[in-house]
């Protein structure tokens, strides 16, 4: 048995069903134009094992890869374009975002472009994907190795799952294995299995250097992993011939641009300010685990978004910066009275004591003590219990203004030429969804002396 139900690979490939990025109702089918063979909708169709082994022996003769056709190879094209053909366009539809990007890194390191299909059966082309081993992103690195190639794991950011830095690293990692094994498939079970495993697998093979000579020798995830490989190497590229068709990503990697971050920000932030969506910043930039980029002028990041956005982003920089989001103006009012309440102290009167000696003792004014004490004299008396607030906030007052802010009167602007609904939330701290509410606006158009509740 090649893979069964506990398979990694398998449970990857399924997990196409649930990632982020198609939850965004992006994705369409149209496969007009692609039908070349003119299948009927859902038909699946059939070939002999004749065809299988003609066309995978067509593959290998334009690349440096030893594909071939096997029993094994058999189960996993069984798998991608019969079993589960359904998620397969997913993953040709995912292919179309990602496959651009590798293939150049692939380039740059003169290595075969096949080994892009790699990543399809390690995450399934998820960047945030995570194996119960503990591996994440599309190119799956443990922490050590990860580490080892340069990616860091904090709190903050995972750029395991950064797809230009992670498959950057994914290319190093494969060239030094080819330095050592001198073979791209036994290079494949390296990245998955490990050196120290594929080494003790030759060495029981009596020292052949082949993967399929050390094939009974490695662990069983890794004797599933050169056949799926082949597999989805074999659908993709027949993937017309056996009416299988991707499903429309919508926005690619060139629909965007990077721009790099000198201060720290969030996704909120730029969502408040831009109005660029949430759903891209978290498909382009999974890397922001928290959605907090913890940048600095010596440590600066770098951000992806669609285009028009990116241009805004450069536009506004300075503003973005500046700009608190309705949550973090709500966090400081929560603080602001929450360190008014730990300045609270309580005195109990000794003798000899007056107000003025106690207001001397806390740095804070005879008129404040009386007040927050309802003391209409200056008269106290021993063992008494006195409330001073050391910050001198006023804070027996504090109910009563709370009532008066919660019963304030809305506020209005009237809206003037070049404003937009971003412009003005930032100049009354408030956010452009509560403006809307209060407005009854289906969109983000507005008109010049249109008058807008924004408070």
């Amino acid at each position: 048995e090649v893979f069964g139900d506990d398979s990694e690979v398998v449970k990857m490939f399924e997990s196409l069903g649930s990632i982020p990025y198609f939850g965004n109702n992006r994705l369409h089918l149209d496969s007009t134009e692609m039908n070349v063979y003119g299948y009927d909708y859902g038909e699946i169709p059939v070939f002999d094992d004749s065809i299988y082994n003609q066309r995978i022996e067509y593959l290998a003769s334009q690349t440096t890869l030893p594909l071939v056709f096997n029993a094994h190879v058999k189960r996993f094209i069984d798998l991608y374009a019969t079993q589960r053909r359904g998620l397969t366009g997913r993953l040709l539809g995912l292919s179309h975002v990602y496959f651009p990007m590798f293939e150049e890194k692939l380039d740059k390191y003169n290595m075969p472009l096949e080994l892009k299909y790699l990543a399809m059966i390690e995450s399934a082309l998820n960047p945030t994907a995570g194996s119960r081993a503990g591996a994440k992103g599309l190119w799956q690195f443990m922490y050590g190795t990860g580490k080892q190639y340069g990616l860091k794991s904090t709190t903050l950011v995972e750029e395991r799952y950064d797809p230009l830095k992670a498959t950057e690293a994914a290319c190093q990692c494969m060239r030094d294995l080819y330095r050592r094994y001198k073979d791209w498939f036994l290079v494949l079970a390296a990245y998955n299995a490990g050196p120290g495993n594929v080494n003790k697998a030759i060495v029981r093979a009596g020292g052949v250097m082949d993967y399929w000579a050390i094939w009974p020798y490695l662990p069983r995830e890794t004797q599933s992993y050169v056949p799926s490989f082949i597999a989805v190497t074999y659908v993709v590229s027949y993937a017309a011939a056996h009416n299988l068709y991707p499903l429309d990503p919508g926005l690619l990697m060139s629909g965007t641009d990077t721009v790099i971050i000198h201060e720290p920000l969030t996704f909120r932030q730029l969502h408040e300010t831009i109005n660029v969506p949430m759903e891209d910043l978290k498909t382009f930039n999974p890397q922001y685990v928290k959605e907090i980029i913890p940048a600095t002028d010596s440590t600066p990041y770098v951000l992806r978004m669609p285009t028009q956005y990116a241009l805004q982003f450069i536009e506004k920089e300075k503003e973005i910066y500046a700009y608190k989001t309705q949550e973090v103006i709500e966090q400081e009012k929560i603080l602001k009275e929450v360190s008014k309440v730990s300045d609270r102290t309580v005195h109990t009167v000794k003798k000899g004591e007056t107000l003025a000696s106690i207001a001397r003792t806390y740095r804070v004014s005879v008129s404040n003590l009386k007040k927050w004490n309802n003391i209409r004299r200056d008269v106290i008396t021993v063992g008494q219990r006195l409330t001073i607030y050391t910050s001198g906030g006023p804070m027996a007052t504090t109910s009563s203004n709370s009532s008066a802010v919660g019963s304030k009167s809305p506020k209005y602007h009237v809206v003037k030429a070049g404003e937009t609904l971003a412009s003005i939330a930032r100049k009354y701290h408030t956010t452009v969804s509560k403006i809307k509410k209060w407005n009854n606006l289906k969109s983000d158009k507005i008109t010049v002396k249109q008058k807008l509740r924004v408070s």
